[in-house]
């Protein structure tokens, strides 16, 4: 596969400094910022599905009338929570 490149940044000394200073050993500025935008992308793209399934349990909440306490929810998720520590703990 071709690669591409991205527009350049032009960005304040302060902070390309900060970004220096915090390289890893072999690491550059560039694959640190490739690293940086592939974890926003991944990050972006995760919020937009969990807003989407949000967004469509809303709609499916109002087409059938069907709402839950949120106490209820919070009670089932920590049951959920407490099953699954208990399970890794008889290992």
């Amino acid at each position: 596969m071709k690669t591409a490149s991205l527009p350049s940044l032009r960005v304040d000394p302060d902070l390309r400094q900060a970004a220096e200073s915090v390289l890893e050993d072999g690491e550059s500025l560039s694959s640190l910022m490739e690293s940086s935008l592939r974890s926003s992308v991944v990050r972006r793209q995760l919020q937009r599905d969990f807003f989407a399934r949000g967004f469509a349990s809303r709609d499916e909440a109002r087409r059938t009338g069907e709402y839950y306490a949120a106490d209820d929810v919070q009670a089932e998720l920590e049951a959920m929570l407490a099953a699954t520590q208990k399970g890794q703990g008889a290992r």
